[in-house]
């Protein structure tokens, strides 16, 4: 797919993130990204609101630099918005890449991994500031949520945005794949976010919209009063490996 058709689709899908109806990001809440090739990634520009983005509105980085960049020494805030502007495939570019590029680079590095899609769902970001979150992310309510959003979340502590937060990213998702054995869908950045990974936009989509549906499941779960039953390890389990959801998955994410 040309370097065109691919922030095409990656336009599509971060104006479908930021319908209003899904209550995802508001003003210039949130950002997105999509990888090209082996080596590069558009990017949404910092400050632009994902609402109506246009494709002037993304920037092509380098994906290496930036990569090995969060595995160095530690960058205040100086240096990384140095390395982020140099990183622009076209240095005459008007726009600047988001502050958040660092995570997006890295996370499109991992495997199966074409979008990334980070935003701040209201139902999912009153959850993340509950000091139940952690254990939260790692339960499933309902069969879907299993087929959308995968056997758990990662959970990520609390950091501030930029390399820090890259830097969290990279470790805490490198422990769940270690611990888990597979890249996960969504991340659950406490008081923070949502990220959302997959192989199309329609994967990104999906995982963003069902955990949005969870999120409220859970809170109407809370507000009955009385215990939570999530599903047990071996219902979320045979939901994941069964084959008639690897068929709907194929439908439902466009692979």
């Amino acid at each position: 797919m040309s370097s065109a058709d691919v922030l095409h689709r990656l336009v599509g899908m971060t104006q479908a993130l930021a319908s209003p109806v899904e209550d995802l990001v508001i003003l210039a809440e949130g950002n997105t990204s999509a990888a090209v090739g082996e080596g590069a990634f558009w990017v949404k520009a910092s400050g632009c609101s994902m609402v109506g983005i246009q494709p002037s509105q993304f920037v092509l980085l380098d994906r290496d630099a930036l990569c090995a960049a969060i595995s160095g020494p530690t960058l205040n805030d100086g240096e990384a918005r140095a390395l982020l502007n140099g990183s622009r495939v076209d240095p005459e570019c008007p726009e600047v890449p988001s502050t958040e590029a660092l995570m997006h680079a890295w996370l499109l590095s991992l495997p199966g991994v074409g979008y990334v899609g980070h935003t701040h769902p209201t139902p999912l970001l009153g959850l993340l500031c509950v000091e139940s979150a952690r254990r939260w992310a790692g339960e499933r309510l309902f069969p879907d949520e299993v087929v959308c959003c995968g056997p758990r979340s990662c959970f990520v502590d609390y950091v501030a945005p930029g390399f820090p937060l890259a830097v969290a990213i990279a470790t805490a998702v490198t422990t769940f794949r270690e611990d888990v054995g597979i890249v996960p869908k969504t991340l659950w950045l406490a008081n923070h976010g949502l990220i959302a990974l997959g192989a199309t936009p329609e994967e990104v989509l999906s995982a963003s919209r069902m955990t949005v549906k969870a999120a409220r499941a859970r809170v109407a779960a809370l507000a009955a009063g009385e215990p939570v039953r999530a599903l047990t390890a071996a219902e979320i389990d045979f939901i994941y490996r069964w084959p008639d959801e690897h068929f709907r998955q194929q439908r439902l994410f466009g692979r």
